[in-house]
């Protein structure tokens, strides 16, 4: 999500459990209201990652990534959250019993968190039953002295007071949610041959939240930082396979841990380049991108235009929880510059129904678009090499460019929407992010 903004934390008054195995979760995108059109979709999805981006430089102190250090794969469905949102959901459960409940998987937050009862008017309603603690024989309050509470800093070395609980607040770019953290049992995988239980997981237990997180019941944080699913499981790599946006019906798979591995000879590789160390910036997982192609036309974009600088600004991140991938304008103006040249239909302004910069009129509103051009985003050492409908969508008779420009000198962002049917294997332990097309919905 690169939604991260402020993150407050009080202590008001019990360490992790590893030993994670492998783990798979499931993903799906969910169309929840049929009546909904793609254009309508794109423009509820970038106005809220306009807000994301409009948050970023503000934070909280995170920690590095641990290894994976034998451990088995952990794994989780997961599915697209739509009409509003466009992220991916995935499907996991907390507590003993277990209670199952979607959450949205974002690469761009580390804060694991769910809703838990009591939850009075300031909670928003979701899809499955609320987790109450008082219910689970495995939950825990997170000692104020662990290495995963927030509110370890504030403490200052000091012995915590008595019946201390950290209570948090936090802030991203598309809303809010506040509460305890505890230490809980997540249970992941839906067939019982493919379940793992872990507990000790360190979360948010929230009682009070705002109301922008569509068809979920909280998030997962797969960042860099400590307090993510990837670093609570030791999982020294994880992988995703998107399924397409106008795919109604299909879900895959999230994969932590050594299970999580590309093959075949279509499999390209660019390293990470290393996170600045200040927060939220430090959670992020970036590239570099020097150079984006049309055809076997290269644009005339700078190769530094992407660079991060010494003092934490500007780069480009990888994240699942954002949609509409952001340019820097520079770069932004050339590729819009390349469609609007390719493509002989007359424009239309598309701003109030979609929020894009550039749209075309269909000659009917089941016009199929034209023929178009494979875009190639040029990594350090890896091509990724993006079909039409990777970079362009349609609905409604007018047929526009999923990407939108960012002010030079800022971050720029990588989308879901272009990770549609990419096969995408993050190795935080060898920094190097590695990709493959494929039909996500067969995976």
């Amino acid at each position: 999500m690169a939604s991260l903004a402020v993150l407050v934390f009080l202590v008001v008054c019990a360490t992790l459990a590893s030993g994670a195995t492998s783990v798979r979760v499931g993903l799906t995108r969910i169309h929840s209201d049929p009546d909904i059109t793609a254009p309508e979709f794109v423009r509820d999805a970038l106005r809220r990652d306009m807000r994301r981006q409009q948050s970023r430089f503000f934070g909280r102190e995170l920690a590095e990534s641990e290894s994976d250090g034998g451990r088995t794969t952990v794994s989780a469905r997961t599915r697209k959250d739509l009409p509003n949102g466009g992220e991916y959901l995935m499907t996991l459960a907390i507590g003993t019993p277990p209670l199952s409940y979607p959450a949205i998987a974002d690469t761009g937050s580390d804060l694991i968190w769910t809703q838990c009862a009591p939850c009075g008017a300031q909670c928003f309603a979701q899809p499955a039953p609320l987790y109450n603690p008082a219910s689970s024989t495995t939950f825990g309050v997170l000692p104020c002295n662990s290495s995963l509470s927030m509110c370890a800093g504030a403490l200052a070395g000091a012995a915590p007071p008595p019946g201390c609980a950290c209570m948090y607040n936090q802030t991203y770019g598309t809303g809010w949610t506040a509460g305890v953290q505890g230490s809980e049992t997540f249970t992941f995988g839906s067939a019982a041959a493919d379940q793992a239980r872990v507990p000790g997981i360190a979360f948010g237990c929230s009682n009070a939240s705002s109301s922008d997180w569509n068809g979920s019941a909280g998030l997962v944080g797969l960042g860099r930082g400590r307090l993510s699913l990837v670093s609570q499981l030791g999982a020294g790599r994880f992988s995703y396979c998107l399924t397409p946006f106008q795919d109604t019906n299909s879900t895959s798979t999230l994969l932590l841990g050594p299970s999580a591995a590309l093959n075949g000879t279509g499999v390209r590789s660019t390293p990470f380049v290393a996170s600045p160390a200040k927060a939220p910036m430090s959670t992020y997982y970036y590239l570099n991108l020097t150079g984006i192609s049309f055809g076997t036309k290269a644009l005339p974009i700078s190769s530094n235009a992407f660079s991060l600088k010494a003092d934490g600004t500007g780069g480009l991140i990888i994240d699942s929880g954002t949609t509409i991938t952001s340019l820097v304008n520079a770069a932004y103006q050339q590729v819009r510059a390349a469609v609007q040249s390719l493509v002989t239909l007359p424009t239309t302004d598309g701003s109030d129904s979609t929020g894009l910069d550039l749209c075309f009129a269909l000659p009917t509103p089941t016009s199929a678009p034209p023929a178009m051009p494979s875009m190639t985003l040029h990594f350090d050492g890896a091509d990724m090499v993006l079909p039409a409908d990777s970079y362009m969508i349609s609905g409604s008779g007018v047929w526009c460019l999923a990407m939108r420009n960012q002010t030079d000198g800022a971050m720029s962002t990588f989308g879901n929407y272009q990770q549609q049917n990419m096969h995408i294997l993050y190795d935080v332990r060898k920094e190097m992010l590695s990709f493959a097309p494929a039909k996500c919905s067969t995976l």
